[in-house]
């Protein structure tokens, strides 16, 4: 019979549970940030006008 990763015990899979998320979570965190950043701020621009007008009475036609 072949060994298989459903007949470890309960502190090895716990280990291979917690390494397989430590190196998820590096993953993403590496990848996020490497990724270019824009240069420009259109998104937080476009963020401070919604804030601005937020709970304004729109005008209708």
């Amino acid at each position: 019979m072949m060994p298989s990763f459903h007949s470890a015990d309960r502190p090895t899979h716990r280990r291979v549970i917690v390494v397989g998320l430590l190196l998820c979570s590096a993953f993403v965190a590496i990848s996020f940030w490497l990724r270019p950043q824009p240069e420009s701020g259109k998104a937080l621009v476009k963020a401070d006008r919604l804030v601005r007008t937020a709970g304004e009475a729109r005008k209708s036609n």
